[in-house]
């Protein structure tokens, strides 16, 4: 947590130089006394697991809070039972802590119901609600579109005795799911079709994942958030674009009840991706179809799927602040997401060798029984990561694409009558190639210079190509799990005509490899230590690994191409 404060002290001061609209906005209110104290909310429904774009709501609203010495709540708007579980409400809180973030406290639109249903009956006895008996599908067809005002409803002029008694009998469970609606009686002539009389209460005969049984009817979102903010006193509401058109029924519902305290809504603009889909809709599609093995696949824009593909949450908090807060939705591309990563991954993650698709190599002049034992640095950017001991024979494994019988121009590791150095080690050169029957090559014959140990030839030569290798008196056998992106269309907005999103789905999106070898120190890796496999990329141990049974996640390659187009 202590990172975190730092982090977002360093913001508020680089904001004394530059200041986003919201923090212009809430300067303004704190030195014109129009707030004392500022209180922001992060206010999830809990029917899916939190994305990327969650995370910049999360980091925004928690770190405005901080910046300007306020308070910042943690609300579940759980006022949907039949898509809301407890599963999702833990998971969201898990991932909230795990970005480093606490909230001063913990809230539900659940709390409210008992006062949520009063403002209601103040609603129907001041003349604006009334109990509508249309469908949904009646109600969806008279409300007009953007150039036809909408069609009032037979029953908009009931009496308010009668729509006292529709409602309460409404919640006492008398009548049946669908049948009947409680409407915010305003303007179905109204140029905004959220003003059009919009539903405030139906009739959900489900479960509460709180409240049981107690409740037939529920508020819809609309209705409660912004009463949800006037009780807890948030004096800056902050919601993504698509509720801009919202704004003004967040006030009129404010404005027509006797709250304690009068919130006010501002938008921002929320965060596209490339090669990314947000929907939750569609997420949960992946889930249940099986497109993906649960929310946590490291394939998902899930908050946990990142945390499992072995992002960090300083990277994600980085590239949060790095794109800042606008006004206007825009595609941020995920390359700009993975540079922040390897910015710290760098400096962070230990080195180690891992041989992804292993082709023997025997050292034919090696001393029999001979066993070297040679200094690796845990991480040349970290002067105090110190080395560990890496041990060679015989024989060991390269990589089969470090090697290429006749080799194009250009590529500079092992072919015949070749040398290249072996990391940390010696000089060797191959000699002859050995063939299976189906003259795929399965072994090299080399010669070792014994004079070389360290890399250096000792007669000056100069040897272009440098190789990891691992052992195979001690190299552990791992599974490597390399993903890439779940879609291959850049922009998920741009969907052809007629196609749906799985059209897009990448085939090669997960790749696994069952018998890499990687050097015992990685073999004996807990569950999401980090590591950079030295010219492969940054991986980390997943959840399933264990020293028998290594397994490791590709989080990001070693290629930069944001940083070096933005240098």
């Amino acid at each position: 947590m202590k990172a975190v404060l730092e982090e977002f002290a360093m913001a508020s001061e680089e904001g004394a130089k530059s200041l986003n609209f919201l923090e212009e906005i809430i300067t303004k209110d704190l030195e014109n006394g129009v707030v004392k104290k500022v209180i922001t909310r992060f206010p999830p429904e809990p029917n899916g697991y939190l994305h990327i774009g969650h995370a910049k709501s999360i980091c925004l609203n928690f770190g405005l809070a901080k910046q300007f010495g306020g308070e910042c709540n943690l609300r579940f708007d759980d006022t949907n039972p039949a898509k809301e579980e407890t599963e999702y409400v833990e998971s969201i809180m898990e991932d909230v802590k795990w970005l480093g973030f606490e909230w001063a406290n913990l809230r539900y639109a659940s709390d409210y119901f008992d006062q949520f249903h009063k403002w209601a009956i103040d609603l129907i006895k001041a003349g604006k609600a009334y109990v509508d008996d249309q469908s949904a599908d009646e109600i969806r067809l008279k409300r007009g579109t953007l150039t036809k005002p909408g069609e009032d409803s037979p029953y908009r002029n009931r009496s308010i005795e009668e729509n006292l008694d529709l409602f309460m009998r409404m919640t006492n469970g008398e009548f049946e799911e669908g049948s009947r609606v409680l409407r915010a009686k305003i303007d179905m002539s109204s140029s905004n079709l959220n003003m059009r009389d919009p539903v405030i209460y139906r009739i959900l005969k489900r479960s509460h994942h709180r409240t049981g049984d107690k409740w037939c009817v529920y508020p819809m979102y609309d209705f409660a958030h912004g009463y949800e903010d006037a009780i807890e006193g948030v004096t800056h509401s902050i919601c993504t674009l698509e509720f801009q058109d919202h704004r003004p029924l967040y006030d009129w519902f404010i404005e027509n009840v006797d709250v304690p305290h009068v919130p006010h809504q501002y938008e921002f603009a929320r965060l596209n991706l490339t090669y990314t889909l947000m929907s939750k809709r569609k997420l949960l599609e992946l889930v249940t179809t099986g497109i993906v093995s649960g929310w946590d696949d490291p394939r998902m824009p899930t908050i946990c799927g990142f945390r499992r593909r072995g992002y960090t949450p300083e990277s994600i908090r980085r590239f949060c602040k790095e794109i800042g807060v606008a006004k206007a939705d825009s595609l941020v591309d995920v390359e700009l997401l993975q540079h922040c990563l390897r910015e710290e991954l760098n400096k962070t993650a230990q080195r180690g060798m891992a041989v992804l698709r292993p082709l023997k190599v025997v050292l034919e002049n090696w001393p029999e029984g001979f066993v070297d034992e040679l200094e690796a640095e845990n991480n040349p950017e970290d002067a105090g990561a110190g080395s560990r001991k890496i041990r060679i024979g015989k024989e060991i494994y390269i990589e089969r694409d470090d090697f290429m019988e006749e080799p194009v121009k250009g590529f500079f590791r092992l072919a015949p009558d070749k040398e290249v150095r072996l990391k940390y080690a010696y000089i060797i050169k191959c000699n002859d190639v050995v063939k299976d029957e189906n003259g795929e090559v399965v072994e090299l014959r080399c010669t070792v210079d014994m004079d070389s140990r360290g890399g250096d030839a000792p007669d000056g030569r100069k040897i272009k190509g440098t190789l990891h290798w691992a052992w195979a008196g001690e190299a552990v056998r791992a599974r490597v799990n390399l993903y890439g992106h779940l879609f291959t269309l850049r922009n998920m907005n741009d969907m052809e005509e007629g196609k749906d999103y799985k059209d897009y789905l990448d085939p090669n999106s997960l790749v696994v490899i069952e018998d890499a070898l990687v050097e015992p120190i990685l073999a004996s890796a807990k569950p999401m230590d980090r590591f950079q496999f030295l010219r492969h990329g940054y991986f980390c141990a997943d959840y399933e690994s264990s020293p028998e049974r290594p397994v490791f996640n590709l989080t990001v390659s070693l290629k930069d191409s944001w940083g070096k187009q933005n240098k």
